[in-house]
């Protein structure tokens, strides 16, 4: 798909924008930068007429491969303050790895709609929870064992790799709902990114190489122009907008934020039924 200059220079600039909506709202609020990036592209391939076959498909990829970048440093100031627990990663990360695998083999053969309705699903629980949820809850004050435990990973695994996310917005109310320490479980969330990140960007590279329609400088489902703007601007303004969560009421922030997903996921939703 070609756009003309003047085109392509607002869609440059609004990558940049969504770069740091990105990289604010996932130091603010600590969530994971794609929770943001996927419907932001997803709006924005709308809006310039990106095929609806692929558009869902190039989000989702374009995003995972910007976590790839974001997840390191992400974990190394995580690192810095003995927050990522290591232990739980050897554990839980080969089924993750396998979720992911599975995740990004199902994505690669379902039509995009099908992706869209599932990040819409998801996004709209996850908004529930932000909006309503109470940090007491608990299901378990252990973490689960055996089958459950790979179950419960690969699903993390899985369902981020079809949405485009990372570790965070899945793994972190997980693991605290099962009483895992809250700090432990967001600088423990960056390191899963990473697990999530390769291979299904990879999976996104191969299962969209050469297929028609896709946005301008795109390798396979990911868009390089989009991966060049946003990685710099999220990861460059994550740190302010962790620092602006210490001096902000960062409850109500949530809120807010809860009504802007679940407005996006009510928006998926009606452009799959209408």
């Amino acid at each position: 798909m070609d756009l003309p200059l003047s085109d392509l220079l607002i869609f440059g600039a609004l990558l940049l924008a969504a770069g740091a909506v990105a990289g604010i709202t996932a130091g603010l609020l600590g969530v994971g930068g794609g929770i943001v990036i996927v419907p932001v592209l997803w709006h924005l391939f709308t809006t310039i007429g990106i095929d609806e076959a692929v558009r869902m498909k190039v989000a989702v990829g374009t995003s995972l491969a910007t976590i790839i970048v974001t997840s390191v440093s992400s974990v190394r100031a995580h690192h810095r303050r003995g927050a990522v627990d290591f232990a739980l990663l050897k554990s839980w990360g080969p089924w993750i790895f396998i979720g992911v695998l599975i995740g990004t083999a199902v994505a690669s053969v379902v039509r995009g709609p099908v992706l869209t309705g599932v990040f819409a699903t998801v996004a709209l629980v996850v908004s529930l929870h932000m909006g309503f949820g109470r940090q007491e809850w608990r299901i378990s004050h252990e973490l689960p064992k055996g089958p459950v435990k790979g179950l419960l990973a690969a699903a993390i695994g899985g369902i981020s790799a079809m949405m485009g996310i990372g570790g965070g917005t899945l793994s972190v109310p997980t693991l605290t709902l099962f009483g895992y320490p809250v700090h432990r479980a967001v600088g423990t969330a960056a390191a899963i990114g990473f697990i999530i990140g390769i291979p299904g960007a990879a999976g996104f590279i191969i299962s969209g190489w050469d297929v028609p329609n896709r946005p301008p400088a795109s390798l396979g489902y990911i868009n390089l122009l989009g991966f060049i703007l946003i990685v710099p601007t999220s990861t460059l303004l994550a740190p302010y907008g962790a620092r602006l969560a210490h001096g902000l009421n960062t409850k109500n922030l949530k809120r807010v934020f809860a009504v802007f997903l679940g407005f996006t996921a009510l928006r998926m939703f009606y452009g799959l039924l209408f």
